[in-house]
């Protein structure tokens, strides 16, 4: 019996809280996420950014809609959103700002990145 729960604590995710230090969006980046969101049929669900190799800078982002936060991740509420990073994302992420730029050329999400030491033409990948 003591087995069985302590197995059922282990399986709960845990999540750390976080704040807009971390990573924030701006209204016009909120509004999107939260369309996309409610179009996917997940009003409650977050935003997941994540940071991984690859790009022709080295490192690029990678932003998914999930249905909630996985274990470890940390989470930030930013203009009315729940935003999830990695905890090995987070250290490339910190101080970042999310935009969304409604346009036909050069349209989309941009992240502005106080950490990147080098970003490409693209604008979709950097070096930090």
């Amino acid at each position: 019996m003591i087995a069985a729960s302590a197995k059922a604590v282990s399986a709960a995710p845990t999540i750390r809280q976080g704040d807009e230090r971390l990573i924030k969006l701006t209204e016009n980046a909120a509004k999107k996420v939260t369309t996309l969101l409610t179009k996917q049929g997940r009003p409650t669900g977050v935003l997941r950014v994540a940071v991984m190799g690859g790009g022709c800078s080295g490192l690029q982002y990678k932003m998914d809609l999930q249905d909630a936060p996985a274990n470890r991740d940390i989470l930030v509420e930013s203009a009315g959103v729940r935003v999830v990073v990695d905890p090995k994302s987070a250290l490339y992420v910190t101080g970042s700002e999310l935009d969304y730029v409604d346009a036909l050329t050069e349209g989309g999400f941009k992240v502005k990145n106080p950490n990147a030491a080098t970003s490409c033409s693209c604008g979709e990948s950097f070096s930090a």
